[in-house]
């Protein structure tokens, strides 16, 4: 069975957010961490895994993704608060 995560990024002072979605979520983490793209989360410097959720179904994934980009900030924050009120790195027990 195929899985497929919906991510929140954020940076150190957790002033930006970034939405993803991927396949493989530690790969993804590890590119985002490594600055393997050159695009927003390295320009940001937005590398902090803080929430995400797994799919069964891409379709769900990227529909769940366009939803939540349309979010405002404070609900954003209402999720990840919900499973990580610090707002820790949730990738930094992964072995990368």
């Amino acid at each position: 069975m195929n899985q497929y995560f919906v991510y929140i990024l954020s940076n150190l002072y957790n002033t930006t957010l970034y939405i993803g979605v991927t396949n493989d979520l530690e790969r993804r983490i590890k590119e985002h961490k490594n600055h393997t793209y050159k695009g927003f989360t390295y320009k940001y410097n937005v590398e902090k895994l803080v929430w995400f959720e797994k799919h069964n179904d891409i379709n769900l994934a990227i529909q769940r993704e366009k939803q939540l980009k349309k979010w405002n900030r404070a609900w954003k924050e209402r999720i990840i608060n919900e499973i990580n009120p610090d707002w820790k790195d949730l990738s930094l027990e992964w072995e990368m």
